[in-house]
């Protein structure tokens, strides 16, 4: 790869090949191999759970189709913060990005290495404190739970965020590494679990004992499959990321769309399959059983526990440990570039705007978010960090997916390389799930919305603040 400097002071460090790897590195996580639980526990049926992949898999392949034509039309770093503010103006651009920075992003960061930490803990048994420690609790949150698992995720984001402030590229080419082994490493896994002698058609056919007697009323349906949808978009998470570094990536306006398209169908697939694997190799109560005897236990652990024996716990728990690994370091950088955009548009700490004279790479946007990312390590567990996510993302991603037929009226007579396909088709139903999302996660789980939303709109005093030194120093 070339490293030629983009007029911002960030190198263009990106082609086509290394911006799929991107896309795949920053959503190939813990999703794929912890949700499945978890989305069982909703829906009770295997066939469910893999159905509410693949729907979860269609609207962000839809929400991908739209913002392809955004990030062709505005290949910057900073992505969707310089959509949004193009689309509606500087007050949702700041909230979008002030959110990236309290939750949205940060939170991912958090999640992810936590994942980490729980496949770490069957090599080496983490640390936990006495009872009366962990209890001590505020507002639900409990910091000293789990302590060994948080203090790990803390440090491998520390040492993470100094990895890509040596430089874009070694960051990179840790995504390409992690990516290609863990790809290889479930194609495996997708075999044995189909070929070998532990699975069976009967095993994929069977439903929990939790299963209604006479099925799902229409509305309990359309609940709990969103809500497991929800969880499923976990696993998704990071569709948008690339969009982050457009400014990084070698012609952006043809190799984003290509890049983001062709990543998110290659997740989907693989999602699909190892998802079918689990259930044809462990019933679904067997699944749900282990997994709520260890907050730290993965799906995927038990599954291939169960098809290679006691190996199997440490061939899956390895291959968890460098996929969320690449996912957590893919999310580190990406996501720096947010506050990296805002911090020069003085809407950020002003530090965040510099790049660093050597390695030409936002460092002090990667610390900032690096201190943040590790204070919510211990603000809570994986699953609530995840839904937190979920239900804040979805509110900023409508408004982006939106913004594509906005930009149709607004700017009619632009050239765009790409337009969405089956437009507004595309958009729309995109924009009425994450209003669906969003409006069942209220009902579900208020704490957790309300929480959500108190982050995003915690960012209104910084933006009266930054807003008004704006203005001073135009004048």
């Amino acid at each position: 790869m070339q490293n030629n400097t983009s007029g911002s002071g960030l190198s263009k460090s990106f082609g086509l090949k290394m911006a799929i790897i991107i896309v795949i590195s920053a959503i190939l996580g813990s999703g794929v191999f912890k949700k499945a639980a978890p989305m069982a526990e909703l829906l009770h049926a295997p066939w469910l759970v893999v159905l509410a992949w693949l729907l979860a898999g269609i609207i962000v392949l839809f929400g991908i189709l739209s913002i392809a034509e955004l990030s062709s039309l505005f290949p910057s770093s900073g992505g969707p913060f310089l959509w949004l503010e193009k689309i509606y103006g500087k007050a949702v651009s700041f909230f979008y990005g002030w959110s990236c920075f309290t939750v949205i992003q940060t939170a991912a960061i958090a999640s992810i290495a936590f994942v980490f930490a729980g496949a770490l803990d069957t090599f080496i048994q983490l640390p936990h404190l006495a009872p009366e420690y962990e209890s001590i609790g505020f507002m639900g949150l409990y910091p000293l739970k789990n302590i060994g698992a948080k203090i790990t995720a803390s440090l491998l984001i520390i040492a993470l965020t100094i990895v890509n402030i040596k430089g874009a590229k070694k960051g990179g080419n840790i995504s390409l590494l992690v990516t290609l082994i863990i790809l290889l490493a479930i194609t495996v896994i997708i075999l044995i679990g189909f070929f070998g002698h532990t699975g069976s058609v009967q095993t994929i056919q069977t439903v929990s004992e939790q299963f209604p007697e006479r099925g799902f009323t229409l509305f309990g349906f359309i609940s709990v499959m969103v809500l497991a949808m929800r969880a499923a978009f976990w696993g998704y998470e990071g569709w948008i990321a690339l969009g982050f570094i457009g400014e990084e990536i070698h012609n952006p306006q043809k190799n984003l769309p290509r890049a983001l398209i062709t990543g998110i169908s290659i997740v989907i697939l693989v999602y699909l399959a190892v998802n079918t694997v689990y259930f044809f190799v462990m019933p679904i109560d067997e699944l749900i059983a282990g997994v709520q005897q260890n907050e730290n236990s993965i799906a995927a652990v038990l599954v291939v526990d169960k098809m290679l024996g006691d190996g199997g716990t440490y061939i899956i728990s390895g291959m968890i440990l460098i996929s969320t690994f690449g996912c957590t370091n893919a999310t580190i950088l990406v996501s720096a570039r947010i506050y990296y955009a805002m911090a020069k548009k003085g809407l950020f700490f002003q530090k965040a705007a510099q790049t660093h004279p050597t390695n030409r790479t936002p460092h002090y946007a990667l610390i900032y978010q690096c201190i943040w990312a590790c204070l919510l390590v211990f603000s809570g567990s994986f699953e609530f960090l995840t839904d937190l996510v979920i239900i804040s993302g979805f509110v900023f991603f409508g408004l982006i997916v939106w913004g594509v037929i906005r930009l149709r009226k607004k700017m009619p007579d632009v050239p765009r390389t790409y337009k969405t396909p089956l437009y507004p088709f595309v958009p729309i139903l995109f924009v009425l799930f994450c209003i669906v999302l969003i409006v069942v996660s209220f009902i579900e789980s208020p704490y957790k919305s309300f929480i959500g939303f108190c982050l995003i709109f915690s960012g209104i005093p910084f933006y009266y603040y930054w807003n008004k030194r704006l203005k001073r120093q135009k004048n």
